[in-house]
């Protein structure tokens, strides 16, 4: 079991773990070991995650969400299996633990009577002060 927090703990059969090459440096070691790994959580058919956290998380994948609701982690920064397998589980638990946070709406607020007295006195005194650079003073 990994565990998320109080409420969300995900089994650890519902992820699919392959390990495939990792691309870029690392000299002949890249080409002839399966360092970097990929993990697979299917989102969509999670029996571990709430609906409101299953949305949220599905925002939050982004292109990491195939079309069938499968969650697709790639690590490969580190040499070895094990600390990219502890990498892409840990990327995972992040990625749960922000689902899991409820954006506060925002409530619209009106200016109050003082903010609004206050910006009407400041734009009367800067046309004034405008006012006072023309050549020829207008006549009301």
């Amino acid at each position: 079991m990994i565990r998320i927090n109080n409420r969300i703990s995900l089994d650890e059969r519902e992820l699919d773990i392959s390990f495939i090459r990792a691309s870029g440096l690392g000299g002949q070691n890249v080409n002839k070991v399966s360092t970097a790994v990929q993990l697979r959580f299917d989102v969509r058919q999670s029996p571990s995650l709430p609906d409101a956290v299953r949305a949220r998380l599905e925002k939050l994948a982004g292109k990491r969400l195939t079309q069938d609701g499968v969650l697709v982690l790639t690590a490969q920064q580190h040499r070895s299996q094990e600390r990219n397998r502890e990498d892409a589980l840990a990327r995972l638990a992040d990625l749960i633990r922000q689902a899991c946070i409820v954006p506060k709406t925002r409530r619209p607020t009106k200016p109050t009577r003082g903010s609004q007295q206050r910006r009407l006195d400041s734009k009367s005194k800067r046309s004034g002060i405008k006012g006072l650079r023309r050549s020829k003073p207008l006549m009301d």
